[in-house]
């Protein structure tokens, strides 16, 4: 019975032994598991910022791809809008041209009209009907041509001008002045800045 006793006595203690045991291994083994854990996590999260790093620099080095397209994109279309005004100005005013000259030309078919009526006032007539009928005629005539913007060239008592005249006839007299216009033999016009009909006349001194 003593014995049994003793054996009961000593079991508590031989396990609480065990326990005290198991206790310190796993204190002793804890602080290298950490360690471990922690080394793993530092690896982690150092691999992590580098992948961070990689994933920045590619956002950088596209968006400055990007940047260069859309200066690139950008210079050409500025380009593009130059050309374009330079071809709308350039056909408008080729077109103004265009249309200047057909109506130029147009005129130039009508001033043998003109000069027609201008000899048949010259002519005298004792009918003052048809005399009225052709100078009303003629109002109508320059009436017109003013309207399409063409005007008759200043020719008598002015200086000569070759960019406006034709002289074809010269003579000397001392009651004139050198290079004055005497006489007109056919009118010249002009339509805006553009000579249509050099006028025809005769040039003293």
């Amino acid at each position: 019975m003593n014995e049994d006793k003793t054996k009961q006595d000593a079991a508590p203690e031989t396990a609480a032994e065990t326990a005290e045991e198991t206790a310190a291994e796993a204190v002793e083994e804890t602080p290298a598991e950490e360690k471990t854990d922690k080394k793993a996590d530092k690896k982690d999260k150092k691999f992590g910022r580098k992948k961070d790093d990689e994933r920045v620099a590619a956002l950088e080095k596209e968006k400055e791809a990007l940047e260069k397209d859309k200066a690139a994109l950008n210079d050409k279309y500025l380009r593009i809008c130059a050309e374009y005004d330079n071809f709308r100005r350039r056909s408008q005013k080729e077109k103004d041209g265009l249309f200047g000259d057909i109506k130029a030309n147009t005129v130039q078919q009508f001033l043998p009209v003109y000069d027609n009526l201008e000899r048949a006032l010259k002519q005298g007539t004792e009918d003052e009907a048809y005399r009225k009928g052709v100078e009303m005629i003629m109002t109508q005539f320059n009436a017109t041509l003013e309207k399409l913007g063409v005007k008759k060239i200043e020719s008598l008592g002015q200086t000569f001008d070759p960019k406006l005249h034709n002289a074809v006839m010269h003579v000397d007299d001392e009651e004139q002045g050198e290079n004055v216009i005497v006489d007109v033999f056919q009118e010249g016009f002009m339509l805006g800045e553009k000579v249509i009909r050099f006028a025809m006349v005769k040039v003293a001194n």
